[in-house]
């Protein structure tokens, strides 16, 4: 328990920092499209794109992106649901950031696991692909903490079961 409640009492800290931050104009352009891109039309168009372009193994690359995706999402919502944690800007008002948040339940973080899980099996097909991929779900990942949607643990634990299903759905395959 005392483990939980350092980890809370950082999330905390860094919330205070960062809802009082007055963010640079170009940072909150870009956290604000990441978490837009994190609503899920970014991976869209990068499956659509793999499937055009993607080679022999955009079926499978795409269907395998799409099966985590929406583990993913089923996992997040009763994952929410189970912990019942207040998001950040239901905690303290944040000093730029007036985006509404998408349901009322803060851990895990849903755009990150996304992020991270379709990232995760779009780069183990297309590895030359990667170091965009992450670039994407590192800022999705970012900008739900910068815009007060998350705590820096929703984030954290996202992109661990992002990824972890990510692997578990490419076991699958093998």
């Amino acid at each position: 328990m005392a483990f939980l409640t350092f980890i809370s009492a950082g999330d905390h800290s860094l919330m205070r920092r960062v809802h009082r931050w007055p963010a640079p104009k170009w940072m909150r352009l870009w956290m604000i499209c990441a978490t837009r891109g994190g609503d899920g039309w970014l991976w869209y168009l990068m499956g659509l794109a793999i499937l055009l372009f993607g080679g022999e193994q955009r079926m499978a690359a795409v269907a395998l992106a799409g099966i985590a995706a929406g583990m993913s999402i089923a996992l997040f919502l009763w994952l929410k649901r189970f912990t019942g944690r207040k998001r950040p800007c239901q905690i303290e008002p944040h000093c730029w950031a007036t985006l509404l948040p998408p349901d009322q339940f803060s851990f895990p973080s849903g755009h990150t696991m996304t992020a991270f899980a379709v990232a995760s099996v779009f780069g183990h097909f297309y590895p030359f692909l990667m170091p965009g991929l992450l670039f994407c779900a590192i800022s999705v990942a970012a900008s739900r903490i910068l815009l007060g949607m998350h705590f820096l643990s929703d984030v954290l634990a996202g992109a661990v079961l992002g990824v972890g299903l990510a692997y578990g759905v490419m076991g699958l395959i093998r």
